[in-house]
């Protein structure tokens, strides 16, 4: 069975707002500087394209039609994940597995500040029968974590008695947070730490957007979106894209190449029916297991030396720990709170600054988070970077409604 490696990375930086630019743009600039960085002409090297999109962020159907001009696929082998970016890494690990595939393309993106609707876009991800009708429409988006979010926004409508007052779809982040905070006795300043230290991070992060230096306090006054969720517990939205270049070990090193191994995946789907499912990070969990497993992973306290996890909200970070065996539950607020989580701690998690630092990144979230990985374990991460280290995690979840997550694992050499 031939090793997978990462062998070239590209990304835009990531900004709130974009008017000079299009997805396509985007696109180009990350495609190009990853084959530049492996150092490999696309139309002669790479063998398949993968394009991780979903069609409601990109407006219109069959995007992977629109695609093969910017990321050099010209009438290549070129296909679309409609999920996160990570599983646009598995895809092209098991195309490679093949023998089929020598060289993989992996691209993701976001253009969030082009979407007018974001909150009725995810309300329809619920399901048509039951829960949409509860749930919206919604007017129009009024949060910290909306592209079209300003201080001058009206507050956040939480009724739904008439056709003026329509919830939107974050209720359900309010709800999670709720069952979370009373299940594991978590605090909300344990949460509001998370976005305090996240934040911070970004600030050694170039091509973060949202670098802030914030107290626990800040958070805690910040306008409730949906109790107890607050406006800076919520990662806003940003645009900006990601290529990964993944190769056979074998043509890694025919071209000289370092390469950085994909020596572990997983992915998992919880229900889509509110009603059925649970309100734990079970998708974690799973990923998890699959990706310990194909790594060879026992000991993750032990074995991994940074992570980089899903942080769409603040309580999320503190349950995608415990989900993934970095505490039990209940217990990762007690790491935030004594320092573990930071750079120079024991779990370094989200040095980049996560997605409350660097933005929401939509589906190249997981991109965007293995970018980190990577340049870390390359030794390229600056101030941030994390001494000696040589295995890190990256965990990424599709976020509202979705009970959809995955997990990658990366080596050196």
């Amino acid at each position: 069975m031939t090793r997978v490696c990462v062998i070239g990375i590209g990304h835009t930086d990531f900004n709130s707002m974009t008017p000079g630019m299009g997805w396509k743009e985007f696109m180009y600039e990350a495609c190009n500087k990853a084959y530049m960085d492996a150092g490999i002409d696309p139309r002669r090297d790479i063998d398949s394209f993968i394009t991780c999109a979903e069609d409601y962020w990109e407006g219109f159907s069959i995007f992977d039609e629109f695609v093969p001009d910017q990321i050099g696929a010209l009438l290549r082998p070129c296909c679309t994940v409609c999920g996160d970016g990570i599983y646009g890494l598995g895809n092209a690990y098991m195309q490679i597995q093949t023998g089929l595939m020598n060289v993989v393309s992996i691209e993701a993106h976001s253009k969030a500040s082009d979407l007018l609707t974001y909150g009725d876009i995810m309300l329809h991800a619920f399901d048509p029968i039951y829960d949409r009708p509860v749930s919206g429409p919604v007017q129009r988006p009024n949060y910290a974590g909306s592209p079209s979010y300003t201080e001058e926004s009206p507050k956040p409508l939480v009724g739904a008695s008439d056709e003026k007052e329509r919830i939107h779809p974050y209720f359900l982040a309010g709800l999670e947070m709720q069952h979370y905070l009373r299940k594991t006795k978590t605090t909300e300043e344990q949460c509001a730490m998370v976005a305090v230290q996240n934040k911070r991070n970004a600030f050694s992060n170039p091509y973060a957007d949202y670098e802030l230096n914030i107290s626990v306090d800040d958070v805690m006054k910040s306008e409730y979106c949906f109790s107890p969720l607050k406006n800076l517990d919520v990662s806003p939205t940003v645009d900006g894209a990601v290529c990964f270049v993944l190769a056979s070990e074998d043509f890694a090193r025919e071209i000289g190449a370092e390469p950085i191994y994909l020596s572990g995946f997983g992915w998992s789907s919880e229900t889509p029916w509110l009603s059925t499912r649970g309100m734990e990070a079970d998708y974690a969990k799973k990923a998890s297991k699959m990706a310990y497993k194909m790594a060879e992973i026992k000991q993750p306290t032990r074995q991994i030396d940074l992570v980089e996890v899903d942080d769409r909200f603040t309580y999320k970070q503190l349950q995608h720990l415990e989900a993934l065996g970095f505490a039990g539950e209940g217990q990762a607020g007690r790491l935030i709170e004594d320092g573990s989580l930071d750079i120079d701690g024991w779990l370094p998690t989200n040095p980049s600054g996560g997605s409350l630092g660097v933005g929401n990144c939509l589906e190249a979230t997981g991109l965007q988070k293995s970018l980190e990985i990577v340049t870390q374990l390359r030794g390229h991460a600056g101030k941030r970077q994390i001494a000696d280290a040589q295995t890190g995690l990256a965990q990424s979840w599709r976020g509202i409604p979705s009970g959809s997550g995955a997990v990658a694992i990366f080596t050196r050499g």
